[in-house]
């Protein structure tokens, strides 16, 4: 009877830190997508010529004669930043995992230089899983907060990843660097 409970115990205990595990892994990803999905986002946006505008607002006339019509910056329109989150999550098949030899802890990063170069993949591990779940983990957030998203990045522009993801950074207790 003795073994009986104590080998239940062993087995709940080893049950319980896969569940811990589970859950790290899971806020892992989350965070990873999170800060690929800025760091994304923020790239397509540093492409678009400043100079290029959209006009905005309504274009029916008012009973004075005016429109109600003005210019903003394409880059962070909302119209842009609505067609950018449609296929944005498909970016994260350029993400690989590594491990931070000081946590322990798994971090997102490309494999895949924009510009074309060669990179050092050797501490990356490449797999579809990893990938998949990335994009799943994206895809929930920008459905989750897609008018947040876009109401902020058509505003802010300073330390977009560190207002977005701050509760990762303190979970992770990561640099902002990292990715």
């Amino acid at each position: 009877m003795k073994r009986s409970l104590r080998a239940r115990s062993v087995c709940l205990l080893l049950f319980l830190l896969n569940l811990g595990e589970a859950a790290r892994q899971g806020q892992d990803i989350k965070c990873g997508a999170c800060r690929a999905l800025v760091d994304e986002l923020e790239w397509a946006i540093a492409q678009v010529d400043p100079k290029k505008m959209i006009q905005t607002g309504s274009f029916r006339i008012n009973p004075d004669g005016s429109q109600s019509v003005r210019e903003v910056p394409l880059a962070r329109s909302e119209s842009h930043l609505l067609e950018l989150l449609e296929s944005i999550c498909e970016k994260m098949s350029d993400y690989g995992e590594r491990t931070d030899p000081n946590s322990s802890r798994n971090i997102y990063t490309r494999i895949t230089s924009r510009d074309g170069k060669a990179m050092d993949l050797s501490d990356r591990v490449l797999d579809s899983r990893v990938t998949s779940s990335l994009k799943f983990a994206c895809e929930t957030i920008v459905e989750q907060f897609e008018d947040e998203l876009i109401e902020f990045f058509a505003h802010e522009t300073d330390y977009v990843k560190d207002k977005l993801c701050n509760l990762c950074d303190h979970a992770l207790n990561l640099s902002h660097d990292e990715l």
